[in-house]
């Protein structure tokens, strides 16, 4: 491995929705709203597109302002919520694995990590839409960047 490039340090690596879902969530909801002033004669529907717009909205609002949902830079591990940025250590992750969990007739991988938080524990799930990869490939740059111990995690 050549480390000379960053100076003998790991890249910073991050995840995060990709800028272009979000974008195209915000022009969804820009059409939706657009529908909902151009829909006449049924206030119900006007009411359930409007509704639409705003969740579609919301969403992309969300989505923008948690980025980098998740990156690692050496030996600090990042998450970003609503609440703000929080740092963990590695003795701060509990534990860290792949979960298969099932939906839409699937089972689609979910990255789970438990973290201790002061005094609180707290279980952090990430998926595809959170991490805009697959979180097997986040798994394993985690691996790579010495993160999963392979006494505590595992790949299910």
């Amino acid at each position: 491995m050549d480390n000379l490039s960053t100076g003998g340090r790991e890249a910073p690596q991050s995840w995060s929705t990709p800028l272009a879902a979000v974008a195209a969530l915000a022009v969804g909801a820009a059409a939706l709203a657009a529908a909902a002033v151009a829909t006449t004669g049924d206030p119900a529907g006007r009411a359930l597109i409007g509704l639409a717009a705003l969740a579609a909205l919301a969403l992309a609002v969300l989505a923008a302002v948690q980025r980098p949902k998740l990156s690692v830079d050496g030996d600090v591990l990042r998450i970003r919520t609503l609440r703000g940025t929080r740092d963990y250590g590695r003795d701060d992750v509990l534990s860290l694995r792949l979960v298969p969990y099932p939906r839409l007739g699937r089972r689609v991988p979910m990255l789970e990590m438990d973290v201790t938080d002061g005094d609180d524990e707290r279980l952090v799930i990430f998926g595809r839409w959170d991490l805009g990869a697959d979180p097997r490939a986040v798994f394993d740059t985690l691996e790579l960047h010495g993160w999963v111990d392979a006494g505590w995690s595992q790949r299910d």
